[in-house]
This record gives C-alpha cells, sequence and structure tokens, in this order.
C-alpha cells in the first residue's frame, strides 16, 4: 500500500521560510507528477506547485518568485521550498502524488494527510 508522509509545517512570523517534505513509500513502481496543494475553511483545494518526472515545475501566480518545488527521485521525496511567507499562505498544505505501484501498474492519486503552515507575527 502506498502512502506520502508529509512533514515541515509550523507556525512562522511573515517574511519566514518553511520547507515542506513529502515522502512516498511502499509498493512503488514510478511517481508521475508531484505536487502541494493548499487548503483554507470554506475554499477549495488549490494547486500550489507541481513538478513531473522530468523536473517540468509549474506555480501558482502568487507564490511565483518565493516557493520552489523539488523532487529527490531516488528518495521519493518532494519538497516546498516556502520563502518570504505572507499570512495569506497560512492554509493546510497537502502533498500529492500519481504512482504507478506494484502489482497494478495503474497510475492513481495519492495524497499525504495535510501539514499546518501558520505564518503571523
Amino acid at each position: 500500500q502506498v502512502q506520502l508522509v508529509e512533514s515541515g509545517g509550523g507556525l512562522v512570523q511573515p517574511g519566514g521560510s518553511l520547507r515542506l517534505s513529502c515522502a512516498a513509500s511502499g509498493s512503488i513502481f514510478a511517481i508521475n507528477a508531484m505536487g502541494w496543494y493548499r487548503q483554507v475553511p470554506g475554499k477549495e483545494r488549490e494547486l500550489v506547485a507541481a513538478v513531473t518526472s522530468s523536473g517540468i515545475t509549474n506555480y501558482k501566480d502568487s507564490v511565483k518568485g518565493r516557493f520552489t518545488i523539488s523532487r529527490d527521485n531516488a528518495k521519493n521525496t518532494v519538497y516546498l521550498q516556502m520563502n518570504s511567507l505572507k499570512p495569506e499562505d497560512t492554509a493546510v498544505y497537502y502533498c500529492n502524488a500519481e504512482i504507478q505501484d506494484y502489482p497494478s501498474w495503474i497510475p492513481l492519486e495519492h495524497w499525504g494527510q495535510g501539514t499546518l503552515v501558520t505564518v503571523s507575527s
């Protein structure tokens, strides 16, 4: 069974930085796109950043230049480096990945449990 486990959330002051990590484990054959979403109460979950298996990245406009997504394919891990954080970045951040597992090889979408990021003075 495939799992995504996140870490790195917490409380940070405006202008500060945090680094989120998400490690995939289980019977993994291949991981395609990986990404980070966020959600605040009363709003839909939104894409923050994504990275393909070949390293092509995509960002939400409001985080461009502040957030950087990266992945370590050898460790089945995706990271989100968040700099110059703003109060409006406060949300629960969720890791997402499309994973082909053994023995089905069928690409399925998986989600992490979420990690809370709070930006406040």
